[in-house]
């Protein structure tokens, strides 16, 4: 009969491998915090995916009105430039319309959470510097500005949305500034803006851009505010949102 001798070190690193790859989401997580919440656990919930059912538009004069008085309240802002001058020397444009790819991998408006002693607008221009680091002694948001509320009925929070239009040359100067904001890197990976136009196929343009995955209610809000300010007819929004793609051709 033969004799197999293991070493005590062997031995020790066969333990130490058999307890690291008994849970290797624990490995993971020690090394990238992928799959844990940290310091975001308190607040992960506001960007649970909801359906556009969750969502009531409130007229202003009720918002001090309970649930929405007593309930968290969150602003965002569009920021836009109108421009109708030809992509490609095809499609009009209609506008800029800055939007932001976020940190969890959805696209959403710059803004956030309204903190104790703020109200909407201050809270909204504090982080539209933290985020875009928007010069907000040029470009600041007011009640002039108020575009909507929603009241997200699972999650017990208002939100406030706002459009602040800018010039094309501003939105220009905007954009750059963004790239030297508090957040950049981190909140914010990335300012985009949107095609506003409908390609050949009838599917590629706006219509694909709808496909993105939104954070909370800012699809709604953007379709809101292409309605209210006629940036989009609701003709055009209404043939966006029916549009599918074309079959290959075998």
């Amino acid at each position: 009969m033969s004799v197999i001798v293991i070493s005590r070190s062997l031995c020790r690193n066969l333990f130490t491998w058999k307890k690291s790859t008994s849970n290797p989401l624990k490995v993971m997580s020690s090394d990238t915090g992928d799959r844990t919440w940290g310091h975001l656990a308190a607040t992960e919930h506001y960007g649970r995916i909801t359906d556009t059912t969750d969502y009531i538009q409130v007229d202003k004069e009720n918002l001090k009105n309970d649930p929405y008085y007593n309930s968290s309240q969150a602003s965002h802002c569009m920021i836009f430039a109108r421009n109708n001058k030809k992509t490609f020397g095809v499609y009009n444009p209609r506008a800029a319309i800055l939007m932001q790819m976020r940190f969890d991998g959805n696209l959403g408006f710059p803004g956030g959470l309204v903190d104790a002693g703020e109200d909407s607008i201050k809270a909204l221009n504090r982080e539209l510097t933290e985020e875009m680091n928007l010069d907000t002694s040029k470009h600041s948001v007011s009640e002039s500005s108020y575009v909507v509320t929603h009241w997200s009925i699972s999650k017990r929070l208002c939100l406030h949305f706002y459009a602040l239009e800018v010039s094309l040359a501003e939105l220009y100067e905007i954009e750059k500034r963004a790239l030297l904001a508090k957040d950049y890197g981190s909140e914010v990976l990335g300012t985009i803006r949107m095609p506003l136009y409908t390609m050949g196929d009838g599917y590629r343009g706006f219509p694909t851009f709808l496909t993105n995955a939104f954070i909370g209610n800012s699809r709604l809000q953007l379709l809101h505010c292409l309605r209210q300010l006629e940036i989009l007819t609701p003709e055009e929004i209404q043939l966006a949102l029916q549009a599918v793609p074309l079959p290959l051709k075998s």
